[in-house]
């Protein structure tokens, strides 16, 4: 099951069915969607942070669960056009934190990659597998996000051998943020999430969308959408209320107006 709360402006979303290791049947990967595009959306949530239950983060695709559609049968889960269903935690417009501890592979390296932030447990392990299973990376993540964080070279050798990158490889490749033990995992992506609550989610919103459209546009494209954005939020609520705050020697209280 996938389950969902909210404490503090901080949505969880856990993949919890430990006894395969958190891996997604077609069932699951739907609630999954749901679960993200709920946070999303959720105004009771500023910054989300995406786990697994039981010593693990996810183990990719449930190949039992695969194995009973036939190969030929076996297509894509939307439209190319479709972000929301591929990349839906880059989709989600608040800040993302993976909070990884155990194996993270297939499927689950591919929604680490698309979470903002990383944080790790020493006993975490990251494989982008697909290779051994006559696949690309099924969400995209792997052959696009992932060569931009830790660079083409190293992305093409963890695609092609389809190894696991402990922990700390990955804190060194740049890929994690910060390695802790596996009791402090969660607490550590809330410490980092409740840091994110100190700004304004009108920004927030704004900043995400233009590191990742980012990503795509020239730099006169790049520009073009952050003066929009710039200008926008100088007209914004959040805007007079970081001023003000700042002035009154006190803390904002940001509305995402």
């Amino acid at each position: 099951m996938i389950r969902y709360e909210v404490e503090g402006e901080i949505a969880t979303v856990v993949i919890d069915r430990p006894e395969k290791r958190n891996a997604l049947t077609y069932a699951l990967l739907g609630d999954f969607l749901a679960a993200v595009k709920r946070a999303g959306e959720d105004a009771a949530a500023r910054v989300v942070i995406v786990t697994g239950a039981g010593g693990a983060f996810c183990a990719g695709t449930d190949l039992a669960d695969l194995a009973t559609v036939p190969g030929a049968q076996r297509g894509l889960r939307g439209r190319p056009d479709q972000s929301e269903r591929w990349w839906p935690l880059v989709a989600c417009p608040k800040p993302v934190i993976a909070a990884v501890d155990g194996v993270a592979v297939g499927m689950g390296a591919e929604f680490t990659s698309q979470c903002d932030v990383r944080i790790a447990s020493n006993r975490a392990r990251f494989a982008w597998n697909f290779a051994h299973r006559g696949l690309v990376p099924d969400t995209g993540a792997g052959s696009w996000l992932l060569p931009r964080l830790v660079g083409p070279a190293r992305a093409l050798e963890l695609l092609y051998s389809g190894r696991f990158v402990a922990a700390e490889e990955a804190l060194a490749l740049g890929y994690v943020s910060r390695v802790v033990p596996p009791e402090a995992c969660l607490p550590a992506a809330r410490e980092l999430a409740q840091s994110f609550l100190a700004g304004s989610p009108f920004s927030h919103r704004r900043m995400k969308e233009l590191v990742y459209r980012g990503l795509e546009r020239s730099h006169a494209e790049h520009m073009a959408a952050h003066a929009e954005a710039l200008t926008a939020c100088f007209r914004s609520a959040d805007h007079e209320e970081g001023v003000a705050a700042f002035l009154e020697k006190r803390p904002a209280r940001f509305t995402g107006q």
